[in-house]
């Protein structure tokens, strides 16, 4: 078959996509594309896409602070609190970047010693390959008698006892757990079903078609690695079909739910997301410091009534679906998991830490005039945080990693490698990175020499969220 289909593809300019699997709920291709893009790519997660933890230390600098604020008052409250072994789960740690930070300033921070000798800091996560990169990150290391690494999927943590558990926290997980698509039609509940194909341009690079197709439907990443990389060349069909109700957990809530939106209108329901607060709330002790959670998503319900809203992103051929904040909170209270608090992501680290806050990617996009070609946009990039980095001192060795446009003209291209190689060691260190308001304006006259308006910069660290935005999630009981 492989040979036909490579000959086929070489004599007939029409050729078509050639299917790669069958139709499957999107959460069960969700799933599968998973497996396949971590053992794929997990080492190189940090090039496909940025996260707010993966570089920068100001969200594990304001969970620390946040965390030493809450068990100090405990404490006081409580002086039989001030004992026994304080366990901190981070659910898909990724590098170590926000263990190693949050550990760092817990330290700093706790001055009578009464925290962090207690701590025991469990990272988790599904990828082997991933927590080989946290193992081997080097500020991490010097928390070593506080870590511990476990290969586990959220929510199976049936490992831990109930009641264990003093905190809880992610970044950026929801979006890659189990997420179904449903609607309602004619008072039934749909889901919405995928299949993959490969573009016809890419077939010929595939003599052995079938065993693509059995290595790809087996996840066998041995298998995939020596093939031309394809996760980009995957075109997705969907259809609908008529939903198993034991095949949904919370499924009367969820129905309730979807019955306060219009018809025949898609709904993100993240399954998983429901699945790791019901987790959550099993692992936390009685007086636990609760649950957060850090994700793009909204709980407006008029953004969620939108037809045109994005309800995923395909990243280097991995789903990430959008969150769907106003089920989770009512998901958390149907569980028992106390309270719940939805806040901008930005104004949870600015409370935290002191001070008003925005990423470099909302001083990019505040800019009144931002170039059309994607060599000026990093050109730009790399201008502004080279002005920023005057007023700004990071307190790890960082330098920004930004992969340049293949269009990129080679003129241009020396330009900006050249820029690349002065950035300051301690600057900047991606486009995600949070940004004081004070370290900006002191850049504010830079800045305007590069288009920017010092008015427009100042009022965007006050402006409110966008539709769909970063949101802290929080579930305890006094959240």
């Amino acid at each position: 078959m492989g040979d036909h289909v490579a000959e086929h593809v070489a004599e007939n300019e029409e050729a078509l996509p050639q299917l790669l699997g069958d139709f499957a709920p999107i959460d069960v291709w969700q799933r599968h594309m998973n497996a396949v893009f971590y053992g794929l790519r997990g080492e190189r997660v940090r090039e496909l896409y940025q996260t707010f933890a993966a570089a920068d230390y100001r969200l594990g600098y304001a969970l620390a602070a946040d965390y030493v604020q809450r068990a100090t008052q405990r404490q006081k409250t409580d002086p039989e609190k001030g004992t026994g072994t304080l366990t901190i789960m981070e659910w898909g740690c990724g590098n170590g970047n926000l263990a190693a930070c949050f550990l760092d300033q817990v330290k700093a921070l706790d001055r009578d010693a009464t925290l962090y000798p207690r701590m025991q800091y469990v990272l988790i996560d599904a990828s082997e390959t991933v927590l080989d990169g946290a193992r081997a990150n080097a500020e991490l290391a010097k928390h070593e008698d506080r870590v511990q690494f476990v290969q586990a999927t959220v929510p199976d943590l049936q490992s831990f006892a109930d009641g264990s558990i003093d905190r809880i926290f992610c970044n950026e997980l929801w979006s890659e757990l189990p997420t179904k698509l449903l609607l309602r039609k004619a008072g039934d509940v749909m889901e919405e079903h995928i299949r993959p194909n490969l573009k016809e341009t890419r077939l010929i690079d595939y003599p052995d078609w079938a065993g693509l197709v059995q290595a790809f439907d087996e996840a066998d990443i041995a298998g995939l690695k020596p093939l031309p990389a394809f996760l980009d060349d995957i075109l997705w069909e969907r259809e609908y079909h008529k939903i198993e109700a034991k095949d949904v957990p919370f499924r009367r809530l969820i129905t309730d739910f979807l019955k306060l939106f219009d018809e025949e209108l898609l709904m993100p329901v993240n399954v998983g997301a429901a699945d790791s607060l019901k987790e959550a709330h099993r692992l936390l002790a009685p007086d636990a410091l609760g649950f957060s959670s850090f994700d793009a998503g909204t709980a407006d319900e008029a953004v969620l009534n939108d037809p045109e809203k994005p309800c995923y992103n395909l990243v280097g051929g991995q789903f990430s679906f959008m969150v769907n904040l106003a089920l989770l909170e009512d998901v958390a209270k149907q569980a028992g998991g106390g309270q719940v608090t939805i806040e901008p992501q930005k104004e949870f680290v600015g409370r935290s830490l002191g001070v008003n806050v925005m990423s470099l990617m909302d001083v990019l996009a505040s800019h009144p005039q931002l170039p059309k070609e994607p060599w000026e946009i990093d050109r730009l990039i790399l201008k502004t945080v080279e002005a920023v980095n005057a007023g700004y001192a990071s307190p790890y060795e960082r330098i920004i990693d930004l992969p340049l446009s293949p269009e990129t003209p080679e003129e241009t291209r020396r330009e900006l490698e050249q820029l690349l190689a002065q950035q300051a060691k301690q600057g900047v260190p991606d486009t995600v990175a949070y940004l004081a308001e004070e370290e900006v304006m002191k850049a504010a006259g830079h800045l305007e020499e590069l288009g920017y308006d010092r008015s427009i910069l100042q009022a965007a660290f006050l402006a409110p969220p966008q539709p769909v935005d970063y949101f802290h999630f929080r579930m305890g009981p006094d959240a």
